[in-house]
């Protein structure tokens, strides 16, 4: 390998939102992530909605007018 063109390997922690740590090695000392194996609905078995700035009510608001609209029409 060459010297001086590749990054540095470190120790890392990656921090989730729900609080939890896990501790690696990576290129950065420190990773967030949003979701990981501890509250992601497919290993927990919990449904849980993951809104990130409000994009399933945005989604819902925009989707519902049309809904209503629609079947006013009919």
């Amino acid at each position: 390998m060459k010297k001086g063109i590749h990054p540095s390997y470190v120790d890392a922690v990656i921090q989730c939102a729900c609080g939890s740590q896990l501790k690696t090695k990576a290129t950065k000392k420190l990773i967030k992530v949003e979701i990981c194996s501890k509250c992601h609905p497919f290993f927990t078995g919990k449904q849980k909605f993951v809104d990130t700035a409000g994009r399933v009510d945005k989604y819902i608001k925009k989707y519902s007018k049309e809904t209503k609209a629609a079947k006013k029409t009919k």
